[in-house]
């Protein structure tokens, strides 16, 4: 298949598949052939074939299935090493639509209804995939494995679901789980503007990433606040060509399409052993393994489902040169050679014990990795942070004779920037901070006036953070909506003298964004009274973090998070999609803090000295 030089540029800085890179294995270690694999409905899947050079009998097969396209995968990557050294043909394949697979591509293709026996999707396509390599691959022990990252993610859960009886263990990483409540797209009903709009263009413009997308500035935060309103994205630039904008204008709410995309909604147990991987700094698909992982424990009667969850971004734990040093000792070769090798040996060719532990985490904090037997641990315990008055923040509740609330205006024609400016394109292959921007100093928005912070007396113990997390917010604002950012940061001692760079670091350590209109379901918007104190919680997901000794706790509250996040007019259209340039409003926003409207951030916690 033939590239065209800017497909390959930015196939290179998506970076979810590691052979175009040039990260191979030695040629003679492996030999690949491409061949056509016919699926139930006549379509023709384009597919590479890498079995080793020299005699290794019979061996299992090792599927990763992409939409980013297979045309350089003539050898096994580097991040395979591990695997490779085992033994196991490796198969590439091109999803339908995609580079050299025919068929009409679909973004998150949902499950075909039962009662279709004509219906393909990606499971499907998986399951006509390994039964004709089980019949025309010869070597093959009967066996089959399917792993992949980000979009391959979500297609080795899929793998899982009405599975071939040969698919014996699947590896889900960093899956694209559910694209509006916290993947991808949407999080809880804050759309990703910049990440939307350059995804979806990149993706379904063309077949093979070929056409350009129109950004013409360095700095994307000047270039998206031209931008104007969501409705001059189609009318200036896409003109109906992207199926995905076109379903974000039409399902701005979690209605039946979404749901339907949601994958963590099917899943019920695992019907195959399940290793799901993240990063709790993975900036695009943080919320799926812990949403994957959470759906299969609850059928797991048979202790299938493991989860990882390490110091990682997007699928970091692949390439050691993504590492993030403020959080991360030094783990992807460890868990490649220690954890993801010897799980697939021993479901997929019988070899060692199984000594994975339920959940494997990885603590920050104190950079060390933790083992418990549930996630979260059932021995957590909820332990709240309180807002005061004067940016402070306690472990107390507030009191009666407190300042009731803080206050800010926020403007939509001057959001605050969710990185340090200049904001580069999100794959922009000249360079682009997007991989490590969950992890930037924090102090970069200080000074402004439409960020809020509450900070703590320094900690004189150790306080360790395992599970869920969660902002309950009560505010209020004087226009008919809203968008609330809840950040908790670790602020580094003012001096360190191990690494001087991090002296009063602020780590974010969680964060997310929810939009108001959705405070009462995700699926009814309705319009917020203006200046009524409402309740508002904001899911930040979980962690597995130490708050080290002498460290402060933060609290960020904002309302906008730009281009990341699209701008909230703050007044009320039904569809912010079609919102006009005149819907757009600065509204002043209060976050309250008294005894009957304590607003707080909630945290498991586990004592020191506990059993994990």
């Amino acid at each position: 298949m033939r590239y065209t030089t800017g497909a390959f540029t930015l196939l290179l800085a998506l970076g979810w598949f590691t052979s175009l890179s040039g990260q191979q294995l030695t040629p003679s270690a492996y030999s690949c052939s491409f061949v056509k694999v016919p699926v139930r409905d006549g379509v023709h899947l384009n597919t590479s074939v890498c079995r080793p050079s020299s005699e290794r009998g019979q061996l299992p097969f090792l599927l990763t299935r992409t939409p980013y396209g297979i045309a350089g995968d003539t050898a096994v990557g580097k991040d395979y090493r591990f695997l490779a050294a085992d033994g196991y043909i490796f198969v590439y394949q091109d999803i339908r639509g995609r580079f050299g697979s025919e068929g009409t591509f679909v973004m998150n293709h949902p499950l075909h209804p039962l009662s279709d026996p004509r219906g393909v999707d990606e499971s499907t396509d998986t399951y006509d995939t390994v039964e004709w390599l089980l019949r025309n691959v010869s070597g093959n022990n009967g066996k089959a494995g399917v792993l992949g990252v980000s979009y391959p993610g979500f297609l080795a859960t899929m793998a899982g679901i009405r599975h071939h009886p040969a698919v014996r263990a699947i590896s889900p990483q960093a899956p694209m789980t559910d694209t509006w409540m916290g993947d991808d797209f949407f999080h809880q009903g804050a759309f990703r503007l910049s990440y939307g709009f350059e995804y979806a263009g990149s993706m379904e413009l063309s077949s093979d990433m070929s056409v350009p997308l129109p950004i013409d500035t360095w700095d994307t935060y000047d270039w998206y606040r031209r931008l104007g309103p969501l409705a001059n994205v189609d009318a200036r630039y896409f003109h109906g060509k992207v199926p995905t904008w076109d379903a974000f204008v039409a399902h701005p709410a979690y209605d039946d399409f979404w749901r339907a995309r949601a994958v963590q909604r099917v899943l019920t147990s695992p019907e195959v052993p399940t290793l799901t991987v993240g990063g709790w700094w993975d900036q695009e698909d943080r919320f799926g393994p812990l949403a994957t992982y959470r759906a299969l424990e609850k059928g797991d009667s048979a202790g299938r489902s493991f989860l990882v969850m390490g110091p990682w971004n997007h699928g970091g734990w692949r390439r050691a040169d993504r590492r993030m040093a403020v959080v991360d000792s030094g783990t992807s070769e460890g868990f490649l050679r220690d954890v993801e090798a010897p799980w697939f040996a021993y479901w997929l060719k019988g070899q060692d014990k199984l000594t994975e532990p339920d959940a494997y985490v990885y603590d920050a904090g104190l950079q060390q990795w933790r083992s418990f037997d549930n996630w979260p641990p059932k021995n957590a315990a909820v332990r709240s942070v309180y807002l005061h008055t004067g940016g402070r923040l306690s472990f107390d509740p507030p009191k009666s004779s407190e300042t009731a609330f803080d206050s800010y205006v926020s403007d939509p024609a001057h959001p605050v920037p969710y990185r340090p400016r200049p904001v580069e394109q999100t794959y922009d292959p000249r360079g682009s901070h997007w991989r490590t921007w969950e992890t930037e100093d924090q102090r970069f928005v200080d000074g402004r006036p439409d960020v809020l912070s509450w900070t703590s007396e320094p900690l004189d113990q150790d306080l360790l953070l395992a599970g869920n997390v969660k902002g309950r917010l009560v505010a209020s604002t004087s226009g008919r909506d809203a968008d609330w950012v809840v950040k908790l940061i670790d602020v580094f001692p003012d001096s360190v003298p191990a690494n001087w760079s991090w002296s009063g670091y602020q780590l974010m350590v969680a964060h997310e964004i929810m939009r108001g209109r959705y405070r009462k379901g995700f699926s009814t918007p309705a319009p917020l009274p203006s200046n009524t104190p409402l309740d508002f919680t904001v899911d930040l997901h979980q962690q597995s973090y130490t708050f080290r000794k002498g460290h402060r706790i933060m609290v960020q509250v904002q309302s906008t998070w730009f281009p990341l996040y699209d701008r909230n007019p703050q007044t009320w259209v039904p569809n912010i999609f079609k919102a006009k340039a005149g819907d757009f409003r600065a509204e002043t926003h209060r976050v309250w803090h008294t005894p009957q409207r304590a607003s707080r951030v909630e945290m498991d916690v586990v004592t020191r000295g506990e059993k994990q």
